[in-house]
């Protein structure tokens, strides 16, 4: 039963520091960063086995995050006034051409990184863009003007 507590709190710590960081940070990872995660991930094992090398304590520590994902899940389907908690909403970043700066600094992107995702969907120009989206998933979406 410590293997299950241990991996529930670590859990909620990795759900809380992930909604903390950001979506546009995760959505862009550097390779320091990726390394990062590979690192903080070995760690958090460590923190829910601790000396516990058997295959029980894994299947333990590894079911506990599957029930919590789902959980959480199930949490967000079932309870929609949580969902922006739980799963951030799509933002608008861009419109009819004009840049929403109060969102960009929200979501801690730079001008310059909203410019290099247009052009990467062949925008040559914001003027161009009726909406820019950022996703959930950290990517921003636009949809030119007709």
């Amino acid at each position: 039963m410590d293997i299950v507590t241990r991996a529930t709190v670590l859990f909620l710590f990795v759900f809380l520091v992930t909604r903390l960081i950001g979506r546009r940070e995760l959505a862009s990872l550097e390779p320091f960063d990726l390394i990062l995660l590979v690192v903080v991930g070995d760690l958090i094992q460590q923190g829910i086995t601790q000396s516990d090398m058997s295959v029980v304590g894994a299947v333990l520590a590894t079911g506990t995050f599957a029930v919590l994902v789902l959980a959480v899940s199930y949490v967000g389907f079932r309870f929609p006034r949580l969902q922006p908690l739980l799963d951030p909403q799509p933002l608008i970043v861009v419109q009819d051409g004009e840049v929403i700066e109060k969102n960009l600094r929200k979501e801690r992107m730079t001008f310059d990184e909203l410019l290099a995702e247009a052009r990467q969907q062949q925008i040559a120009s914001l003027d161009e863009v009726r909406w820019g989206v950022l996703e959930s998933n950290g990517k921003v979406s636009f949809v030119k003007k007709t």
